[in-house]
């Protein structure tokens, strides 16, 4: 299956960039380019997108506000949102990523960092950038007051998760595959999926990254300051 991939970026030579290394693989290419966020939007919807590379610095529809509006779109609920940034520590990434993308990437990244980023997000696994590590998100979430951002009808709904579940989206916010959950817990990986797509239902999580999101928004794990 071929990944539809559109690029929303308001420099033309990197989007120029993007698309050549896009298209050069067999199994995903660029169906459309957007300059600005409502375009991108627009465009995620006309061309089936399957994932969006959005950098989250445009004028206009920023991609902050782009990606808060594909998250919310039930018609877009399969998009997936790589938010494209400058720098591992920007400062919108957090909101990014409670906007509701799937991870973020940085431009200086390598270009199979990029392809296999595109991959991951169509899958709808854990991306959190090859780069940056569950701990650069968890110093994101411990960043200004206690409560800022924070949700607290996502901690209440946190009753509605087993205690297997419990678990299992703890190990998920310390950013191990199901490989890694189900040797840690001793079942089979399949059972792990079961209670990720559990957890994910009841949590209204569209990936693993909104899971890991809401593990810290909600208390269930705490920031480290390491």
């Amino acid at each position: 299956m071929t990944i539809r991939v559109l690029l929303a970026d308001d420099q033309a030579l990197l989007r120029s960039a993007f698309r050549v290394l896009v298209d050069s693989e067999p199994d995903m290419e660029v169906v459309g380019e957007a300059s600005e966020g409502a375009e991108a939007v627009r465009l995620a919807r006309e061309r089936r997108a399957d994932v969006v590379l959005m950098d989250i610095r445009m004028p206009g529809t920023d991609g902050l506000a782009a990606t808060r509006l594909i998250s919310a779109d039930p018609v877009l609920a399969h998009v997936r949102v790589v938010i494209l940034t400058t720098f591992e520590v920007d400062d919108y990434v957090v909101g990014a990523l409670r906007a509701g993308a799937s991870g973020f990437l940085g431009k200086g990244s390598e270009p199979e960092e990029l392809l296999s980023a595109i991959r991951i997000a169509a899958q709808g696994d854990a991306l959190l950038s090859p780069v940056a590590t569950k701990g650069l998100i968890a110093r994101f979430l411990a960043q200004g007051d206690a409560d800022d951002g924070r949700d607290p009808a996502r901690a209440g709904r946190l009753a509605a998760l087993t205690v297997r579940e419990r678990e299992v989206l703890v190990q998920v916010a310390g950013g191990h595959s199901n490989d890694g959950i189900a040797e840690r817990l001793q079942v089979s990986p399949l059972t792990v999926k079961t209670h990720v797509n559990r957890a994910m239902a009841k949590l209204g999580a569209r990936d693993r990254a909104q899971l890991v999101v809401i593990a810290y928004e909600s208390g269930l794990v705490r920031p480290r300051a390491d």
